[in-house]
Protein backbone atom coordinates (compact mmCIF):
# COMPACT_ATOMS: atom_id res chain seq x y z
CA UNK A 1 0.00 0.00 0.00
CA UNK A 2 1.27 3.45 -0.89
CA UNK A 3 2.01 5.56 2.15
CA UNK A 4 0.02 8.76 2.56
CA UNK A 5 2.04 11.97 2.92
CA UNK A 6 2.84 12.79 6.53
CA UNK A 7 0.91 16.06 6.30
CA UNK A 8 -2.23 14.24 5.17
CA UNK A 9 -1.86 11.70 7.96
CA UNK A 10 -1.54 14.51 10.51
CA UNK A 11 -4.59 16.38 9.21
CA UNK A 12 -6.70 13.21 9.03
CA UNK A 13 -5.69 12.14 12.53
CA UNK A 14 -6.39 15.58 13.92
CA UNK A 15 -9.76 15.64 12.21
CA UNK A 16 -10.83 12.25 13.59
CA UNK A 17 -9.66 13.03 17.12
CA UNK A 18 -11.59 16.25 17.15
CA UNK A 19 -14.60 14.61 15.50
CA UNK A 20 -14.70 11.93 18.20
CA UNK A 21 -14.49 14.57 20.90
CA UNK A 22 -17.07 16.88 19.40
CA UNK A 23 -19.62 14.15 18.74
CA UNK A 24 -19.61 13.26 22.44
CA UNK A 25 -22.60 15.46 23.11
CA UNK A 26 -24.52 13.94 20.18
CA UNK A 27 -23.73 10.50 21.57
CA UNK A 28 -24.89 11.67 25.01
CA UNK A 29 -28.20 12.89 23.63
CA UNK A 30 -28.70 9.62 21.78
CA UNK A 31 -27.88 7.58 24.88
CA UNK A 32 -30.34 9.61 26.94
CA UNK A 33 -33.14 8.57 24.63
CA UNK A 34 -33.11 5.11 26.23
CA UNK A 35 -33.66 6.60 29.70
CA UNK A 36 -37.41 6.64 29.38
CA UNK A 37 -40.61 5.02 30.60
CA UNK A 38 -43.91 4.75 28.79
CA UNK A 39 -46.86 6.79 30.06
CA UNK A 40 -44.53 8.93 32.16
CA UNK A 41 -46.24 12.26 31.50
CA UNK A 42 -49.64 10.88 32.48
CA UNK A 43 -48.22 9.72 35.83
CA UNK A 44 -46.92 13.13 36.94
CA UNK A 45 -49.18 16.01 37.94
CA UNK A 46 -47.03 19.11 38.02
CA UNK A 47 -48.33 22.38 39.42
CA UNK A 48 -46.22 25.45 38.77
CA UNK A 49 -45.23 27.56 41.77
CA UNK A 50 -43.00 29.99 39.86
CA UNK A 51 -42.64 30.14 36.09
CA UNK A 52 -40.54 33.09 34.99
CA UNK A 53 -40.63 34.60 31.52
CA UNK A 54 -38.22 33.13 29.01
CA UNK A 55 -37.79 33.05 25.27
CA UNK A 56 -38.49 30.17 22.88
CA UNK A 57 -36.65 26.85 23.09
CA UNK A 58 -33.67 26.65 20.73
CA UNK A 59 -31.68 23.78 19.24
CA UNK A 60 -27.89 23.85 19.44
CA UNK A 61 -27.61 21.22 16.70
CA UNK A 62 -24.36 19.26 16.38
CA UNK A 63 -22.26 21.53 18.53
CA UNK A 64 -20.90 21.62 22.06
CA UNK A 65 -22.34 25.07 22.66
CA UNK A 66 -24.90 24.33 25.39
CA UNK A 67 -23.08 26.79 27.67
CA UNK A 68 -23.68 29.60 25.18
CA UNK A 69 -27.29 28.66 24.43
CA UNK A 70 -28.23 28.37 28.09
CA UNK A 71 -26.48 31.56 29.21
CA UNK A 72 -27.76 33.64 26.31
CA UNK A 73 -31.24 32.32 27.12
CA UNK A 74 -30.53 33.44 30.67
CA UNK A 75 -29.53 36.92 29.47
CA UNK A 76 -32.73 37.13 27.44
CA UNK A 77 -34.70 36.45 30.63
CA UNK A 78 -32.63 39.10 32.36
CA UNK A 79 -33.73 41.56 29.69
CA UNK A 80 -37.36 40.68 30.42
CA UNK A 81 -36.75 41.10 34.16
CA UNK A 82 -35.31 44.55 33.47
CA UNK A 83 -38.45 45.53 31.58
CA UNK A 84 -36.83 45.33 28.15
CA UNK A 85 -38.12 43.72 24.99
CA UNK A 86 -36.10 40.48 24.78
CA UNK A 87 -33.87 39.91 21.78
CA UNK A 88 -32.81 36.49 20.58
CA UNK A 89 -29.09 36.87 21.14
CA UNK A 90 -26.52 35.25 18.90
CA UNK A 91 -25.22 32.18 20.67
CA UNK A 92 -22.53 31.66 18.05
CA UNK A 93 -21.26 35.22 18.45
CA UNK A 94 -20.49 34.41 22.10
CA UNK A 95 -19.00 31.07 21.09
CA UNK A 96 -16.93 32.53 18.27
CA UNK A 97 -15.31 35.04 20.60
CA UNK A 98 -14.70 32.41 23.26
CA UNK A 99 -13.04 30.17 20.67
CA UNK A 100 -10.69 33.00 19.68
CA UNK A 101 -9.72 33.58 23.31
CA UNK A 102 -9.50 29.85 23.98
CA UNK A 103 -7.09 29.47 21.06
CA UNK A 104 -4.83 32.18 22.47
CA UNK A 105 -4.92 30.47 25.85
CA UNK A 106 -4.12 27.11 24.26
CA UNK A 107 -0.95 28.49 22.70
CA UNK A 108 0.10 30.30 25.89
CA UNK A 109 -0.30 27.02 27.78
CA UNK A 110 1.72 25.10 25.17
CA UNK A 111 -1.36 23.01 24.38
CA UNK A 112 -1.73 21.79 27.97
CA UNK A 113 -5.30 23.02 28.43
CA UNK A 114 -8.76 22.06 27.24
CA UNK A 115 -9.73 23.07 23.71
CA UNK A 116 -12.89 21.68 22.09
CA UNK A 117 -16.26 23.42 21.82
CA UNK A 118 -17.22 23.31 25.50
CA UNK A 119 -17.34 26.21 27.90
CA UNK A 120 -18.96 27.65 31.00
CA UNK A 121 -21.61 30.32 31.67
CA UNK A 122 -18.90 32.78 32.71
CA UNK A 123 -17.52 32.58 29.18
CA UNK A 124 -20.66 34.26 27.84
CA UNK A 125 -20.42 36.97 30.49
CA UNK A 126 -16.70 37.47 29.84
CA UNK A 127 -17.19 37.67 26.08
CA UNK A 128 -20.12 40.07 26.55
CA UNK A 129 -17.88 42.35 28.62
CA UNK A 130 -15.04 42.25 26.08
CA UNK A 131 -16.80 42.02 22.72
CA UNK A 132 -20.43 43.03 23.30
CA UNK A 133 -23.43 41.17 21.88
CA UNK A 134 -25.32 40.70 18.62
CA UNK A 135 -28.84 39.64 17.74
CA UNK A 136 -29.23 36.21 16.18
CA UNK A 137 -30.53 37.75 12.97
CA UNK A 138 -27.28 39.70 12.49
CA UNK A 139 -24.91 36.80 13.27
CA UNK A 140 -26.32 33.30 12.86
CA UNK A 141 -23.02 31.44 12.77
CA UNK A 142 -24.41 29.49 9.79
CA UNK A 143 -21.95 30.45 7.10
CA UNK A 144 -21.89 27.44 4.79
CA UNK A 145 -25.45 26.44 3.94
CA UNK A 146 -26.55 24.46 6.98
CA UNK A 147 -29.76 25.24 8.86
CA UNK A 148 -28.38 24.02 12.20
CA UNK A 149 -25.00 24.18 13.87
CA UNK A 150 -22.51 21.57 12.70
CA UNK A 151 -19.08 22.47 14.00
CA UNK A 152 -16.98 19.30 13.92
CA UNK A 153 -15.04 20.14 10.76
CA UNK A 154 -14.30 23.67 11.96
CA UNK A 155 -13.09 22.42 15.32
CA UNK A 156 -10.86 19.79 13.77
CA UNK A 157 -9.15 22.23 11.42
CA UNK A 158 -8.82 24.89 14.13
CA UNK A 159 -7.21 22.38 16.46
CA UNK A 160 -4.77 21.37 13.73
CA UNK A 161 -3.72 24.99 13.28
CA UNK A 162 -3.14 25.47 17.00
CA UNK A 163 -1.19 22.24 17.37
CA UNK A 164 1.08 23.33 14.53
CA UNK A 165 1.63 26.67 16.29
CA UNK A 166 2.46 24.96 19.58
CA UNK A 167 5.06 22.82 17.81
CA UNK A 168 6.64 26.14 16.74
CA UNK A 169 8.39 24.95 13.56
CA UNK A 170 9.86 28.45 12.91
CA UNK A 171 11.58 28.60 16.29
CA UNK A 172 9.85 31.93 16.94
CA UNK A 173 6.10 32.49 16.73
CA UNK A 174 5.05 34.91 14.04
CA UNK A 175 2.20 37.34 14.64
CA UNK A 176 0.34 35.67 11.76
CA UNK A 177 -0.79 32.56 13.58
CA UNK A 178 -3.64 34.44 15.28
CA UNK A 179 -4.83 35.69 11.88
CA UNK A 180 -4.69 32.16 10.48
CA UNK A 181 -6.58 30.68 13.42
CA UNK A 182 -9.20 33.44 13.38
CA UNK A 183 -9.64 32.97 9.64
CA UNK A 184 -10.55 29.31 10.20
CA UNK A 185 -13.19 30.21 12.80
CA UNK A 186 -14.61 33.03 10.69
CA UNK A 187 -14.70 30.97 7.49
CA UNK A 188 -17.18 28.66 9.21
CA UNK A 189 -19.08 31.00 11.54
CA UNK A 190 -18.77 34.22 9.56
CA UNK A 191 -16.71 37.37 10.03
CA UNK A 192 -18.00 39.80 12.63
CA UNK A 193 -19.20 43.06 11.06
CA UNK A 194 -18.04 46.30 12.61
CA UNK A 195 -21.62 47.58 12.48
CA UNK A 196 -25.03 46.10 11.72
CA UNK A 197 -28.59 47.33 11.53
CA UNK A 198 -31.24 46.29 14.06
CA UNK A 199 -34.76 47.70 13.86
CA UNK A 200 -33.59 50.48 11.59
CA UNK A 201 -30.69 51.62 13.77
CA UNK A 202 -26.99 51.00 13.31
CA UNK A 203 -25.02 49.38 16.14
CA UNK A 204 -21.63 47.94 16.87
CA UNK A 205 -21.61 44.80 19.03
CA UNK A 206 -20.54 46.89 22.03
CA UNK A 207 -23.14 49.61 21.52
CA UNK A 208 -25.83 46.94 21.02
CA UNK A 209 -24.83 45.32 24.31
CA UNK A 210 -24.95 48.66 26.12
CA UNK A 211 -28.04 50.21 24.56
CA UNK A 212 -30.27 47.22 23.81
CA UNK A 213 -29.29 44.33 26.10
CA UNK A 214 -28.31 46.57 28.98
CA UNK A 215 -26.93 44.13 31.53
CA UNK A 216 -23.96 44.80 33.80
CA UNK A 217 -21.47 41.89 33.62
CA UNK A 218 -20.16 42.61 37.12
CA UNK A 219 -23.53 41.68 38.62
CA UNK A 220 -23.18 37.97 37.84
CA UNK A 221 -21.39 35.33 39.90
CA UNK A 222 -20.88 31.56 39.71
CA UNK A 223 -21.49 29.29 42.66
CA UNK A 224 -20.91 25.64 43.56
CA UNK A 225 -20.26 23.41 46.57
CA UNK A 226 -17.17 21.34 47.33
CA UNK A 227 -15.80 19.97 50.60
CA UNK A 228 -12.15 20.31 49.56
CA UNK A 229 -12.16 24.12 49.69
CA UNK A 230 -13.19 26.64 52.37
CA UNK A 231 -16.85 27.63 52.36
CA UNK A 232 -17.85 31.18 51.46
CA UNK A 233 -14.58 31.83 49.67
CA UNK A 234 -13.60 31.71 46.02
CA UNK A 235 -12.03 28.56 44.62
CA UNK A 236 -11.09 27.23 41.20
CA UNK A 237 -13.79 25.34 39.31
CA UNK A 238 -11.85 22.18 38.55
CA UNK A 239 -13.49 21.03 35.32
CA UNK A 240 -11.81 20.75 31.89
CA UNK A 241 -14.11 23.29 30.23
CA UNK A 242 -12.98 26.02 32.64
CA UNK A 243 -10.28 26.97 30.16
CA UNK A 244 -10.43 30.59 31.40
CA UNK A 245 -9.53 29.50 34.95
CA UNK A 246 -12.41 31.45 36.49
CA UNK A 247 -13.12 31.01 40.16
CA UNK A 248 -16.49 30.24 41.73
CA UNK A 249 -17.91 30.96 45.18
CA UNK A 250 -17.95 27.82 47.34
CA UNK A 251 -21.03 27.39 49.52
CA UNK A 252 -22.56 24.59 51.60
CA UNK A 253 -24.61 22.03 49.74
CA UNK A 254 -28.00 23.24 51.02
CA UNK A 255 -27.06 26.82 50.19
CA UNK A 256 -27.17 25.97 46.48
CA UNK A 257 -30.90 25.28 46.45
CA UNK A 258 -31.51 28.06 48.97
CA UNK A 259 -29.88 30.52 46.57
CA UNK A 260 -31.74 29.18 43.53
CA UNK A 261 -35.07 29.27 45.39
CA UNK A 262 -34.47 32.82 46.54
CA UNK A 263 -33.42 33.94 43.08
CA UNK A 264 -36.57 32.48 41.50
CA UNK A 265 -38.80 34.07 44.14
CA UNK A 266 -37.21 37.45 43.41
CA UNK A 267 -37.69 37.07 39.66
CA UNK A 268 -34.17 35.94 38.69
CA UNK A 269 -33.60 32.84 36.58
CA UNK A 270 -30.42 30.75 36.83
CA UNK A 271 -27.89 29.35 34.31
CA UNK A 272 -27.14 25.81 35.46
CA UNK A 273 -24.33 23.32 34.65
CA UNK A 274 -24.69 19.67 35.61
CA UNK A 275 -24.03 16.02 34.90
CA UNK A 276 -26.86 14.66 32.76
CA UNK A 277 -25.40 11.23 32.02
CA UNK A 278 -27.25 9.61 34.91
CA UNK A 279 -29.74 6.82 34.23
CA UNK A 280 -32.19 8.84 36.31
CA UNK A 281 -32.05 11.78 33.91
CA UNK A 282 -34.62 11.28 31.16
CA UNK A 283 -34.66 13.80 28.33
CA UNK A 284 -37.51 11.97 26.62
CA UNK A 285 -39.73 12.02 29.71
CA UNK A 286 -38.48 15.39 30.92
CA UNK A 287 -37.75 14.26 34.48
CA UNK A 288 -34.54 13.96 36.53
CA UNK A 289 -34.23 12.68 40.10
CA UNK A 290 -31.91 10.64 42.36
CA UNK A 291 -33.31 7.13 42.97
CA UNK A 292 -33.17 5.74 46.50
CA UNK A 293 -31.61 2.58 45.07
CA UNK A 294 -28.55 2.23 42.84
CA UNK A 295 -29.39 1.46 39.23
CA UNK A 296 -27.36 -1.76 39.36
CA UNK A 297 -29.57 -2.99 42.21
CA UNK A 298 -32.89 -2.30 40.49
CA UNK A 299 -35.11 -5.02 39.08
CA UNK A 300 -36.20 -4.90 35.45
CA UNK A 301 -39.63 -3.78 36.59
CA UNK A 302 -38.14 -0.93 38.62
CA UNK A 303 -36.01 0.16 35.68
CA UNK A 304 -38.96 0.07 33.31
CA UNK A 305 -41.10 2.20 35.61
CA UNK A 306 -38.35 4.58 36.75
CA UNK A 307 -40.08 7.65 35.33
CA UNK A 308 -43.66 6.56 35.92
CA UNK A 309 -44.76 8.90 38.69
CA UNK A 310 -42.83 10.35 41.67
CA UNK A 311 -40.28 8.11 43.38
CA UNK A 312 -38.46 8.28 46.73
CA UNK A 313 -34.96 9.70 46.56
CA UNK A 314 -31.56 9.12 48.12
CA UNK A 315 -30.36 11.55 50.78
CA UNK A 316 -27.62 13.75 49.35
CA UNK A 317 -24.76 14.61 51.70
CA UNK A 318 -21.72 16.83 51.08
CA UNK A 319 -19.51 13.74 51.24
CA UNK A 320 -21.58 11.84 48.67
CA UNK A 321 -21.55 14.83 46.32
CA UNK A 322 -17.78 15.31 46.63
CA UNK A 323 -17.07 11.61 46.13
CA UNK A 324 -19.11 11.56 42.92
CA UNK A 325 -17.19 14.58 41.63
CA UNK A 326 -13.78 13.14 42.58
CA UNK A 327 -14.59 9.74 41.01
CA UNK A 328 -15.77 11.25 37.71
CA UNK A 329 -19.32 10.06 38.44
CA UNK A 330 -20.28 13.73 38.26
CA UNK A 331 -18.82 15.39 35.19
CA UNK A 332 -19.42 18.73 33.53
CA UNK A 333 -21.69 17.44 30.75
CA UNK A 334 -24.25 20.06 29.98
CA UNK A 335 -25.60 23.55 30.69
CA UNK A 336 -29.27 24.52 30.88
CA UNK A 337 -31.50 27.34 32.14
CA UNK A 338 -33.57 27.11 35.35
CA UNK A 339 -36.70 29.21 34.80
CA UNK A 340 -39.11 28.17 37.53
CA UNK A 341 -40.28 25.95 40.36
CA UNK A 342 -43.02 23.33 40.34
CA UNK A 343 -44.37 20.56 42.56
CA UNK A 344 -45.75 17.11 41.84
CA UNK A 345 -48.87 15.49 43.26
CA UNK A 346 -46.99 14.49 46.44
CA UNK A 347 -45.80 18.05 47.10
CA UNK A 348 -42.17 17.40 46.11
CA UNK A 349 -40.57 20.41 44.43
CA UNK A 350 -38.81 20.38 41.06
CA UNK A 351 -37.00 23.08 39.14
CA UNK A 352 -38.39 23.88 35.70
CA UNK A 353 -35.41 23.65 33.36
CA UNK A 354 -35.19 24.91 29.78
CA UNK A 355 -32.91 22.90 27.51
CA UNK A 356 -31.38 23.60 24.08
CA UNK A 357 -32.07 20.31 22.30
CA UNK A 358 -35.19 21.57 20.57
CA UNK A 359 -38.81 21.03 21.61
CA UNK A 360 -38.48 17.29 21.14
CA UNK A 361 -39.41 15.72 24.49
CA UNK A 362 -42.63 15.23 26.46
CA UNK A 363 -42.52 18.81 27.76
CA UNK A 364 -41.57 20.55 24.51
CA UNK A 365 -37.99 21.33 25.47
CA UNK A 366 -38.36 21.67 29.25
CA UNK A 367 -37.59 19.29 32.13
CA UNK A 368 -38.58 18.89 35.77
CA UNK A 369 -35.52 18.33 37.96
CA UNK A 370 -35.67 17.54 41.68
CA UNK A 371 -33.76 19.57 44.22
CA UNK A 372 -31.86 16.45 45.25
CA UNK A 373 -30.62 16.03 41.69
CA UNK A 374 -29.46 19.64 41.67
CA UNK A 375 -27.66 19.18 44.99
CA UNK A 376 -25.98 16.01 43.77
CA UNK A 377 -25.14 16.69 40.13
CA UNK A 378 -24.58 20.46 39.81
CA UNK A 379 -21.07 21.45 38.75
CA UNK A 380 -21.79 25.20 38.97
CA UNK A 381 -24.51 27.77 38.37
CA UNK A 382 -24.55 31.44 37.44
CA UNK A 383 -26.88 33.94 39.08
CA UNK A 384 -27.34 37.66 39.49
CA UNK A 385 -26.00 38.84 42.84
CA UNK A 386 -29.44 40.26 43.55
CA UNK A 387 -30.82 36.73 43.72
CA UNK A 388 -28.51 35.65 46.56
CA UNK A 389 -30.12 35.77 50.05
CA UNK A 390 -28.69 38.63 52.11
CA UNK A 391 -27.24 36.38 54.82
CA UNK A 392 -25.33 34.30 52.26
CA UNK A 393 -24.33 37.36 50.23
CA UNK A 394 -22.82 38.81 53.40
CA UNK A 395 -20.74 35.67 53.97
CA UNK A 396 -19.56 35.77 50.35
CA UNK A 397 -18.82 39.48 50.48
CA UNK A 398 -20.91 40.28 47.40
Amino acid sequence: MQKAPLKKIFIASTFMLALNSISAQDNLVNSLRVNASTNSKESFKFTDIINLANTSVKNQGSSGTCWSYSTNSYLESEMIRLGKQPVELSQLFSARNAYIEKGKNYVRMHGAVSLGEGGEPHDVINMYAKYGAMPQEAYTGLNYGTSNNKLAEMSAIAKGVLEAVVKNPNGDLTPNWEKAYTAVIDSYLGSVPETFTYKGKSYSPKSFAKEVVGINPSEYIEISSFTDAPYYEKTMLMVPDNWAFNQIYNVKIDDMTTIIDNALKKGYTVAWCADVSEKSFSWKNGVAFVPSKEYSEMSNQEIGSMFVGPKPEMEITPELRQKAFDNYQTTDDHAMHIVGLSKDQTGKEYYIVKNSWGATNDYKGYLYVTKNYVKYKTTAFLVNKGGVPSEIAKKLGV
